[in-house]
């Protein structure tokens, strides 16, 4: 409960608070402008203040930090752990809170007594982690978040005391525009008393299944596509990879260097020119020895006999004198022909000769050539090894590339499957909590039923249902009058968030509603809820304060029995004048 608002700033107006329904109005002077309205008066700024309070970070833009306010310290009287506690702070000493009251020294997080003033103090930090210790059960070392998806007080204080600049009023499940999907789910599940660690892991989940996707998304383009694959494909790759490697590997290793090999390998290959012109040369005379041979052959010396009887069988009969000529040219011509068999014995001879020793001059070389061949086969020169060692290196650099880039595929095709069983395990655990929580489920959808069967004829209904994507809330109102019907969902949802949390122990013991919650709303209506409000608030025990306009103050619509004057402030905020409004000054 609250019990004031004080500060030390000139003209500001002072707040005291009662148990139950408390309405703080603002009043419209005649002569307000579009600059000057209500506003002015103060029903937003109540609620800034509030949270500046109880712990919100104040940016540049905020009032607080504005030359009129700097300097101001701004007070509040509540109660926390049954104890009444006066906190105090201001924008220029932001992170330092002042505290007087009964206890304080045995918080979970402590505090430090201040020299000049003997107040405790503490950094704005611990105050925070000291009340979502006190009224939400947060573990301390969790409240800033900072180990993870927690739910933190700031979040958690904001369902009670919803602020419509940041866009509070947009959904009953968020208390502002840009709040994130899991620390709503995550806050909401809380203040139901379902397990929100169930939510902070599946935002945990998604976390990992977006980088999953980005990788995944990585390896099918840009720079990245190139070092990624399928993992099967990339282990057809590294096995065929690995082998040319190791047989290159094999090679390099019996690899002898052998420093002549370039005079060797020239040597080789004049032998080899050598041995191809002996050949040559061979064939040459070969082709000699055949037309030699044949010459023998056809060289006969003709019989002079044969001819002279020839001759008389012709009818010529020579003299003796040219018989005895006969027989000269006869052996004449057998001697020509006896002495060209012996010319041609010896040309055969020596044609022989010179092959027989070409043929052993070929062996000759044939045999260093082979000597040669095997001094080349068994080694090479060192700009070849040196060749053949960077070949290995790039072989073996290619399999590595490709072992790493199969334990990535791996590990990314590896990691989805984990992720999704993950996610199916937390999805069943989601159920499981749902059932076995199912008490408090059923405590929460029959407050809302009755909450809003009291404003409608026809009861609305919330629904807590379990998803892969974590625990779903609904909530469906059908009314005729479905002007301001977002409106009245929040305002439903809102009281009972503050039943659920009473029940199990939890909250600051106020509801806090801004007038704009029931803009567009019918004025019976109004009344209604309102006066649900205070019913609620009595029964329950918790304070309800509504800041409202005065010309929206429902005047019909409550039961005979409910005085609705007894509930409104003494303190009446104003923007007819420029100190009217709460800091008793106009902001532009």
């Amino acid at each position: 409960m609250i019990h004031h608002l004080k500060s030390d700033l000139g003209h500001f107006k002072s707040l005291t608070f009662n148990p139950g329904l408390n309405i703080i109005l603002a009043d419209k002077s005649e002569g307000a402008t579009n600059r000057r309205s209500r506003n002015d008066a103060g029903q937003t700024s109540f609620i800034e203040l509030i949270h500046f309070l109880f712990g919100a970070d104040i940016g540049n833009n905020s009032i607080f930090k504005s030359a009129a306010l700097a300097e101001s310290t701004f007070e509040i009287a509540i109660d926390i752990g049954g104890q009444t506690v006066v906190a105090s702070r201001s924008a220029n000493l932001a992170n330092k809170i002042s505290l007087k009251g009964q206890g304080i020294e045995n918080w979970p997080l402590s505090s430090s007594r201040d020299r000049d003033s003997e107040l405790l103090t503490m950094s704005n930090v611990n105050w925070k982690a000291n009340l979502g210790d006190w009224w939400f059960d947060i573990p301390i070392a969790s409240d800033d978040g900072s180990e993870g998806y927690n739910p933190s007080f700031r979040s958690l204080f904001s369902y009670f005391a919803r602020r419509r600049n940041r866009g509070g009023r947009q959904s009953p499940f968020q208390h502002a525009e840009k709040q994130r999907f899991w620390d709503w789910q995550v806050s909401i599940s809380h203040l139901l008393g379902l397990d929100y660690n169930i939510s902070k892991k599946l935002e945990e989940l998604r976390t990992m299944e977006r980088n999953s996707r980005e990788l995944s998304k990585a390896a099918k383009s840009g720079d990245l596509g190139s070092f990624f694959g399928q993992a099967a494909d990339l282990r057809t790759e590294l096995v065929i990879a690995e082998a040319k490697a190791e047989s290159l590997s094999d090679k390099l290793r019996s690899f002898e260097i052998v420093p002549e090999y370039q005079e060797l390998e020239e040597e080789a290959n004049k032998i080899s020119r050598d041995i191809d012109e002996l050949n040559t040369d061979n064939l040459f005379d070969g082709d000699l020895l055949k037309q030699l041979n044949s010459s023998i052959v056809e060289e006969d010396p003709t019989d002079v006999e044969y001819l002279l009887k020839l001759y008389n069988e012709a009818g010529i009969v020579f003299s003796d004198s040219i018989k005895r000529r006969f027989e000269e040219v006869g052996a004449f011509n057998q001697a020509v022909i006896s002495n060209r068999k012996a010319h041609l014995s010896g040309e055969i001879q020596a044609a022989k000769a010179r092959m027989t020793q070409r043929d052993l001059k070929i062996e000759e070389f044939d045999q260093r050539r082979r000597r040669i061949m095997s001094i080349l086969n068994s080694g090479g020169a060192l700009n070849h090894y040196t060749s053949l060692r960077e070949e290995v290196g790039r072989l073996e650099a290619k399999a590595e590339v490709l072992r790493q880039r199969l334990k990535t595929a791996e590990r990314i095709e590896r990691t989805k499957a984990e992720l999704k069983i993950k996610r199916a395990n937390l999805f069943k655990e989601l159920q499981d909590d749902i059932h076995d929580r199912s008490d408090t489920i059923n405590e929460a959808i029959l407050s809302f039923a009755s909450l809003s069967g009291a404003l409608y004829e026809k009861a609305g209904s919330l629904t807590i249902s379990a998803t892969k994507n974590g625990p779903r809330f609904d909530i469906q109102i059908n009314s005729q009058r479905s002007q301001g019907l977002s409106n009245m969902r929040i305002f439903c949802f809102d009281l009972t968030l503050m039943e659920i949390c009473l029940k199990n122990q939890r909250g600051p013991g106020f509801l806090i509603h801004d007038g704009h919650l029931f803009e567009g709303v019918d004025e019976r209506l109004v009344a209604k809820a309102l006066e649900l409000g205070s019913k609620r608030a009595n029964s329950l025990g918790f304070q309800y304060i509504v800041t409202m306009n005065s010309d929206a103050l429902p005047r019909e619509g409550f039961s005979p029995t409910f005085d609705l004057n007894s509930f409104i402030n003494d303190l009446r905020l104003t923007d007819a004048t420029e100190t009217g409004g709460l800091f008793g000054l106009h902001f532009d």
